[in-house]
């Protein structure tokens, strides 16, 4: 049997949102799941640049397995995110998760052109909020954890 370090199961998330009551939600969700993580907040399109392109104070960042973004951020919103990311070689193959208020579907539809690998629709009742983000942890967080875990954690580099 192989002893494996606990860290390399562990997945690197960076959250980008700025509204307080969605991040304590989505912390708490993140905190209870069973898939071990780290997160990193930024609150702003900007640091969120800053903190994948490692600039401006976060030279020493570790480089996200995922990034949950929204779309509605100030400074910058989260399609210029979303863009930069996908059309930076050294960043596009990390998977972007969108949790957005809006359900319009021309934002649906610009996310995915812009390469999203996922839209999810914040909820609005606390039911479904837990719902969604057990879809989230069985779709996004175990793979990448089992991934990351199989492939030693360098599998994103």
């Amino acid at each position: 049997m192989r002893v494996v370090d606990e860290a390399v199961g562990q997945i690197e998330i960076l959250l980008v949102e700025d509204n307080v009551a969605d991040l304590l939600l989505m912390m708490k969700f993140l905190k209870e799941s069973k898939v071990k993580s780290r997160v990193n907040i930024t609150r702003d399109g900007e640091t969120a640049v800053d903190y994948l392109r490692k600039t401006n104070g976060f030279e020493s960042a570790i480089r996200p397995d995922l990034v949950l973004l929204d779309l509605g951020l100030p400074l910058m919103d989260g399609r210029a995110v979303l863009k930069m990311i996908k059309n930076d070689p050294q960043l596009k193959s990390i998977p972007v998760v969108i949790l957005s208020g809006s359900d319009h579907p021309a934002d649906v539809a610009a996310a995915y052109r812009a390469d999203v690998n996922f839209y999810m629709i914040k909820p609005c009742d606390l039911f479904q909020f837990n719902s969604s983000m057990k879809y989230l942890e069985e779709v996004w967080l175990k793979v990448l954890a089992r991934d990351k875990r199989e492939r030693g954690g360098d599998w994103l580099v």
